[in-house]
């Protein structure tokens, strides 16, 4: 089963202790704090200058692209972490079954940050949000509403891409189904998804809309942030063409609501600079972090009252399901075995 966990931990330690994007912090400096970071260090800089600004604690930043939960359990006791930073709840979650992690507890956290996007025992903290949605095809889809459960429906057979189903965000919509549905509901959901793809689950979400834009599929599973991404890409101005192409449907906006995910922050077992990573964390909760942190990466403030930028306005209203993180935390392992069950990843009528 490809469902990925910690449970490779030993396999990939000694992988994990060899890369690091800089020279590694000193773990016992006053006035610093250490984060281990998944977010691209130009995504989160602006938001370490503000909390350096108003606290005086100096940040200092590994950036890897995988391997940092293992890299923590390698480095035990020794661990220079203080934060680990990451997207999805899956990762979030892991981190917390791999028991590198321990409980914020903070007062401010918890009245700034609404529970659905709290860990209930407090190993882990949503920052911000991303909804997955449907990017759909501005000249050959008409509709303008849609449900998760639709994508199911014949009509849309041949017509849809997305990327595997093993990958964190889809496990994290297919749990989210389990957890409305049911196990039995959502294999049928499932297997009538599969049989809907336009080819073979591949690629990123990015290059799902690239589909669209080449007519290779009218509408494709996707982050919101993906498109702010994509609509400011100087560097590839082809995917500002790309995001062109296609506008986004909010599923089930008339009922429970859009899937969402997060972006969040873990605070590691052996965080040698405790007080300063909780620091960290509950200035992130503010409404000044949300608003630059939301702004930076193009996704939604989770801290009541805090608007997202103008930029992820203009993809629509998003109306988030409310359903808790946790829950779907809890439905992780099964929506892999699912996607596995019917065979997702081997594309239509498999």
């Amino acid at each position: 089963m490809a469902f990925n966990t910690l449970s490779t931990l030993a396999r990939r330690a000694l992988l994990a202790t060899t890369f690091v994007a800089v020279s590694a912090p000193a773990a016992l400096a006053d006035g610093e704090v250490n984060i281990y970071s998944y977010r691209q260090p130009t995504l989160i800089q602006p938001l370490l200058d503000a909390f350096t600004a108003e606290t005086g604690v100096k940040t200092n930043v590994i950036f890897a692209n995988e391997g940092l939960e293992e890299r923590i359990a390698a480095e035990g006791a020794n661990s220079p972490a203080d934060v680990l930073l990451t997207v999805d709840i899956g990762r979030l979650d892991g981190a917390k079954q791999a028991g590198i992690t321990q409980p914020i507890v903070s007062d401010v956290v918890k009245e700034n940050i609404p529970a659905t996007y709290l860990d209930p025992e407090g190993h882990w903290v949503g920052l911000t949000t991303r909804a997955r949605v449907i990017y759909a095809s501005k000249d050959r889809v008409q509709q303008d509403t849609i449900t998760y459960e639709e994508l199911a429906d014949p009509k849309w057979k041949g017509k849809i891409c997305t990327r595997s189903g093993q990958h964190v965000y889809t496990i994290g919509m297919v749990a989210s189904m389990i957890a409305h549905k049911g196990v039995e509901e959502t294999e049928k959901w499932l297997v009538g998804l599969r049989d809907n793809l336009a080819r073979k689950p591949t690629g990123n979400d990015r290059s799902q809309v690239q589909g669209i834009k080449n007519g290779e599929c009218d509408i494709s599973l996707g982050n919101t942030y993906y498109m702010g991404a994509m609509m400011t890409n100087e560097k590839e101005p082809e995917q500002k063409e790309w995001a062109a192409s296609a506008k986004i449907l909010f599923p089930n906006a008339d009922d429970r609501g859009t899937q969402v995910n997060i972006a969040g922050i873990v605070m590691a077992k052996n965080a040698p600079n405790k007080d300063n990573a909780l620091k960290l964390v509950e200035f992130l909760s503010t409404p000044k972090a949300q608003q630059i942190y939301a702004e930076a990466s193009h996704e939604y403030p989770v801290t009541p009252g805090t608007e997202p930028s103008d930029l992820v306005k203009s993809f629509g209203t998003l109306k988030a399901d409310t359903l808790p993180l946790a829950e779907m935390a809890k439905n992780r392992k099964a929506a892999s075995e699912l996607v596995d069950k019917v065979r997702f990843d081997d594309g239509p009528a498999s």
